[in-house]
Order: C-alpha cells, then structure tokens, then sequence
C-alpha cells in the first residue's frame, strides 16, 4: 500500500489534537481522567510497522518531502511506543493526581507539593515534604515509570535499533554523542564559574552556602521570595500583556491563545502551553508559586503560545505541529529572559531591584544548564544498547550531583527523564536563544521588546513552525552554527 503523506498528515493532526486535549483537561487539573489509551487505539493504523517503514524510506528524499516523512516518521515511532505503554502512561497521571502528602495533620496533593515546598520557609519541613514525596514517587509510580521504560526500549529493537538513543539520534537528526561533547565542554569551562556565582545566591535566598544546601532547598530557592515585592502577582497577567503589545501582538487581537493561571488542587505543577489546534486554539497554563517564578513561567510559556499561534496556517501539519522543538523553545526562553532583563525590568516592574534579580537569574540558569548537560550525558546510558539497569539511580545521583553540587536523590531517575531526547531539544535551544537575543538587540536596540519591527521579525520566523530544525533556521536566518560558545561567554571563568 502506497503511502499519501497529506493524507496521512491530517490523520496525525487529528491524533496530535485529540492528545493535546486529552493532556490539557487532565494537567490543568479539570479532568481527574487521563484517557489516552483510547486515542491511541482509535488512531492504532497510524502506527503500524508498515507506515513506519515506509516513512523510514520517505524520509530519505531531499527537500521538504523528506523533511515532511521525517517528523512523520518521529512521531511514528512515537506513537508505535506509546500506544504500548499508554496503560502505564494514564496509570502514572492518575496516581499522581490522587496521591496526598501528610505532614503535620496538613493534606497536600502530590502535584502541589512543589509549590508546598518552594513557599515553606522552614528547611526542616522542605526536607520532610521532599522525603514525603519521594517516597510516594517510588513506591506508587516508578515501577510503573520503568515498565514503560522496557516497553520503549524493547520496542525500538523490533524495529531494527540497536538502542533508543540510536533510534532517536536518526529520528531527531541530531548527534547526541556530539551534543553530549559539547555539553561536558560547558561543564568543564563553567567549573570555575559555578560556586561563586550560585554560592551567594543560596546564602541569600535560603540561608546556608553551597556545600551545605540540599536539594529540598531548590524549589524554595527558584521562587525566591525575597524578590516578590518587585514581582506582584496583580502584575503577572498586565506585564505579559503589556510586553506582547509592545511587539505588535496583542492578546485582546488573539482568541486563539486561551490563558489559564486558575489554581486547582491537582493541577500540575508545571506550567505548559498546549497547542491543540495550530494556530487556532492555544492553551497557556500557568501553575501559581508565587513571585518571580511566576513571571518566568508564563513568559516561558507564553514564548511557545505566540510561536504556535502565528504560526501559517497553511503550512502541513507536520510542520505545524511536528519538527524539532528546540525551535519553540529558543522562542520560549527568548521571552523568559525578558523577566531578567533591567530594561525590562525598569520598565514594567518599577519595583523591582535590577541588579538582584539578574543575579539571581544568572545563577538559576547556570545550575540548570549544568544539570541538562549532565541529564544528557545520563540519559545516553540509560538508552543506551545495554544498560545496567540497577546501576541507573546511582548513576543518574553521581552524574546531577556533580555538576549541580547537591547531593541529588537517586529516586527521580525516572520521573526526571522525557521521552524522546527532549533533554536535546532544551540545551540547542539555549544556545539558539543567546543567538536571537544578541539579534534583536543588534537590529532593533536594547528595547527591542518595545518595537513592532522586532515582533514583524519573530512573526517571519514563526509563521514557519518547525519547518526548519533549529541549526538550519540559525543557519538561513543568522548564518551562524549551534554551538554553545555563546553560552559559555555568559559566564567567565573566575
């Protein structure tokens, strides 16, 4: 059977939807149900070996025809495996909405001791709701975390990969191996750096140095609520307004983003962008913690709502909704680092104290580059042709625990992994990002956040989707390579 790739892309656009919904009611904690084995049974031919097979041939064509079979094929495989493990995936959304934590007579839902413990004051009680939590994640969910991980690992060798990593490494078009070099470069030339650029920080914000700090401590050091007086919650929503106006975008001119910052009790504790129907229905949900966490998230967020929002209807789903999403998420950081920026700042938060705040970010920001180049490097075992798989936890505690200087819990080694080499799509999009800031600030000034000529820039890029994979639209628009030079230049050795 010969095989239409628009025909079969509108059948994957209405797959894409339909479990985008599905992700949306039960993570914006209005769904208690997370009902997605059904989608994956009602679009099961989609997924069958001989379409994967086919798509694996397409995809070797040149131009946009095998751009098209590429992300076909990526999600292919992607729903192969996850109509396998949809049991596991559904069980694992819903335990986590039904747990509870206890702590001192006080019932917490699992998904909100994040938020519990980023706004307890008290390093005793961080730790206990931690321990609390950790406990519950091993002994409800990470069995289930790892059938799903056997499942997709067994799969990927039926069909004729050697190991998940090298399948995604084709699927993805991406060296990891290369990446994960470049990654380690970052951490050894960021060594220096670290310690005396975070330590401060730690003191200032939870009390006590690097070296006696604990991972308990990092949900309240991110939300950091000794910046909250230049961040108040009445100006989360103006100030997000405010800046997308600025660029000519609008939100009262775009019913297709829907935003949601409701607190729910089992909403999840991340905040996310759902785009259900490119480019005309996006949801943007944000999870309250409080403070300058909260601009971050939305602003994060809201980077990836405009970029599916603008995004030409009349590109193929594929590229509207498929790709390579270090694309949106150079786009999401992009409008995130505005809430650090001190012209921004001065500009939409007259309160707020410039030079903490940009120190604070600077030092969040290098603790989590430091901890995806480790995640990379772990997640390469963890897929690799024959992992040990016992040996994982202790692994995945030795690798995180040295870049970040915590001594990291061994019980996350599931939960903290995405599928398919997502930790990919987060560390070229870093670099990307730095690429389009200095950008916009060459062509357009230090404000270019206030300029429409700026936004009618970033609308040529988005009407594009993912049509081009982050290198290539580097490549056309800037004519620079992906590397992590820029990112290392953030931050001098000392």
């Amino acid at each position: 059977m010969s095989l239409d790739l628009d025909s079969y892309g509108r059948r994957v656009e209405e797959f894409v939807s339909a479990l985008d919904r599905e992700y949306h009611l039960h993570f914006s904690g209005q769904k208690p149900s997370y009902e997605v084995e059904a989608i994956y049974e009602s679009h099961a031919g989609l997924f069958e070996r001989e379409r994967i097979e086919q798509l694996r041939e397409a995809a070797g064509a040149n131009g946009d025809a095998g751009r098209r079979a590429a992300y076909l094929l990526e999600l292919a495989v992607g729903g192969f495996m996850g109509r396998a493990t949809a049991e596991q995936e559904a069980a694992i959304a819903e335990r986590e909405a039904a747990l509870e934590l206890e702590l001192a007579g006080q019932r917490i839902p699992y998904r909100l001791a994040p938020v519990v413990q980023a706004n307890e004051a008290d390093a005793g009680r961080r730790e206990a709701i931690e321990s609390q939590r950790l406990g519950l994640l091993d002994q409800h969910l990470n069995r289930l975390h790892l059938e799903a991980l056997e499942l997709a690992h067994g799969l990927v060798r039926e069909l004729g990969w050697a190991s998940y990593a090298e399948a995604y490494a084709e699927l993805r078009r991406i060296d990891l191996v290369a990446l994960a070099r470049q990654a380690q470069r970052f951490l050894e030339a960021t060594r220096t750096s670290y310690e005396p650029l975070l330590g401060p920080q730690l003191e200032r914000f939870v009390g006590t140095p690097l070296a006696r700090s604990r991972r308990s401590d990092l949900p309240r050091f991110f939300r950091a609520p000794a910046l909250d007086a230049g961040f108040p919650a009445e100006r989360l929503i103006p100030a997000f307004a405010e800046t997308v106006a600025g660029l000519g975008l609008a939100l009262e001119d775009q019913p297709n983003i829907v935003l949601d910052a409701e607190q729910r009790p089992t909403k999840a504790p991340r905040a996310y962008c759902a785009p259900v129907r490119v480019p005309d229905e996006v949801y943007l949900v944000v999870p309250r913690v409080g403070g300058r966490q909260d601009y971050a998230a939305l602003f994060h967020e809201g980077g990836h709502a405009q970029h599916y929002a603008n995004v030409d209807p009349g590109q193929p789903p594929e590229f509207r909704y498929l790709g390579d999403n270090s694309v949106t998420e150079s786009f999401a950081f992009l409008l995130e680092h505005l809430t650090e920026d001190p012209i921004w700042l001065a500009e939409r938060l007259e309160g707020a104290d410039a030079d903490a705040v940009c120190s604070h970010a600077r030092a969040v920001k290098l603790l989590f580059l430091r901890r995806y180049a480790a995640k990379i490097a772990y997640e390469l075992e963890l897929h690799g042709a024959a992992p040990d798989l016992a040996a994982m936890p202790g692994r995945y505690a030795a690798l995180i625990g040295d870049a970040t200087g915590f001594e990291w819990s061994p019980e996350t080694w599931l939960s903290d992994v995405d599928g398919g080499f997502y930790v990919a799509g987060y560390l070229r999009a870093w670099a990307i990002e730095a690429r389009w800031r200095r950008a916009l600030r060459e062509r357009f000034d230090e404000r270019w956040f206030e300029r429409r000529e700026a936004g009618d820039w970033l609308r040529s890029l988005w009407r594009g989707g993912q049509r081009l994979r982050g290198d290539e639209l580097l490549a056309e628009t800037l004519g620079e390579e992906l590397d992590f030079a820029s990112l290392v230049a953030e931050f001098p050795q000392r």
